[in-house]
């Protein structure tokens, strides 16, 4: 592609880009206002319903390592970004915005969505959502994006890193969710956190001998790769994690119904999107350090705000409070994910996304696991301690970024 594209070009390659990770978001979210149906229609607890989250984000986590390594040489929607723009900078970061914007009304507009399908058409609906847009975003990747060169070289897929990055999370995240019923000195979560240990350090091992990993592990060596997997694991964590807490608490403790519990989340969406778009055009401008450490410190105040709630919160005085969220994590994360695709080459933009957003899926679904666990203290007290906690973690991850995020480290050329 040119390097100045005519603005309906731009448009529509961000278009036809974007729609991979609206399905994403979408997946994540939609869920979470069914859940409270879902639970009672098959005699649920709290533990089962994290499982029903945390089932598709942990199968999708651990395949994205496969999938980045195979965008190398048939590029997935954020490689495919980064190619069209790699040699303006400008651009890049505002097509990121925009891509991460959309990723954003996904992420907002799936609890509406949700709310209104589960009420018309019933919970298991929800998962047809992928038919219509899947198809659109096929079918708007194979008319409007360009094919990126293939590399004749095609070493062979990391089977055995795939199948222990498999075990590690799925014995993690489920020993974490099963925390919460059991108990944390139970046997079986004793042996679910050793299972994971043990295969989390055979994968890192497995990783550094073989020929082609699917992680390489110098790409932890740089500071930018490094610092964005880490702002990028917390972000989710406490998003996802929030995300999953809130829909319960107004489902369960306010007895809205989905529809209302899917206009609750609503402000999100005008939110994280105004604060998606203004982050591409500040880091395109002023560069991803400052957005990144600002947006995740707006959202640390925002979690110490949400730890402060009580029995009586009326919803206003909760939703000032949780607007600090999408505002400052919608600043950080375009800014996190240019700065990613600036700091490497762009022949190793698919392995490097996928590396990110691994990450990113993988502490989602923790978060999930987390924070389903602290309800068990009482949803007022559960919230409470994973707010305060959120709260630390995010204002380390800023700490994280002013420190190590400075200037690009490698030509994305």
């Amino acid at each position: 592609m040119t390097l100045k594209q005519p603005a309906r070009n731009y448009a529509l390659t961000v278009a036809a880009t974007s729609l991979g990770f609206v399905v994403v978001q979408l997946d994540v979210s939609i869920v979470n206002v069914a859940l409270a149906r879902i639970g009672s229609a098959l005699s649920m607890g709290v533990d089962g319903l994290q499982w029903v989250v945390d089932a598709y984000t942990l199968a999708f986590a651990s395949l994205l390592l496969t999938g980045g390594a195979l965008g190398d040489r048939m590029p997935c929607s954020l490689a495919l970004l980064n190619r069209a723009y790699a040699s303006d900078n400008r651009q890049r970061a505002r097509a990121v915005g925009l891509w991460t914007a959309a990723g954003g009304i996904a992420l907002s507009a799936g609890p509406v969505l949700g709310g209104f399908m589960v009420a018309s058409l019933g919970w298991a609906s929800i998962f047809l959502v992928n038919l219509p847009v899947g198809v659109f975003a096929i079918w708007m990747a194979c008319r409007f994006l360009d094919e990126t060169p293939r590399k004749t070289d095609r070493p062979p897929i990391d089977w055995a890193g795939q199948g222990l990055a498999i075990l590690t999370l799925f014995a993690l995240t489920g020993s974490f969710i099963e925390a919460g019923p059991f108990g944390w000195r139970s046997p079986l979560i004793i042996v679910g956190l050793a299972i994971a240990i043990v295969a989390g350090i055979a994968f890192l091992v497995v990783e550094s001998r073989a020929r082609s990993p699917m992680v390489p592990l110098d790409l932890f060596a740089r500071r930018v790769p490094a610092a964005t997997s880490l702002v990028g694991l917390v972000v989710n964590l406490t998003l996802y994690g929030t995300i999953f807490m809130l829909s319960l608490y107004f489902q369960q403790e306010r007895h809205y119904s989905p529809q209302q519990t899917g206009l609750a989340f609503l402000p999100f969406m005008a939110a994280v999107t105004v604060s998606n778009v203004a982050a591409g055009r500040i880091a395109g401008k002023y560069g991803a350090r400052l957005p990144m450490a600002a947006g995740l410190l707006i959202g640390a105040a925002g979690f110490g705000l949400m730890a402060l709630i009580d029995t009586d919160t009326s919803y206003a005085s909760l939703l000032w409070r949780l607007l600090f969220l999408p505002v400052g994590i919608g600043l950080a994360v375009p800014a996190m994910t240019t700065a990613l695709l600036s700091s490497v080459p762009t022949a190793v933009s698919g392995t490097a996304s996928g590396v990110l957003n691994t990450v990113r899926q993988s502490g989602g679904a923790i978060g999930v696991a987390l924070f389903g666990s602290a309800l068990t203290m009482g949803t007022i007290d559960g919230m409470r301690l994973a707010f305060l906690a959120s709260t630390l973690a995010v204002a380390g991850s800023a700490v994280c970024a002013f420190l190590f995020i400075r200037s690009t480290e490698a030509s994305a050329g």
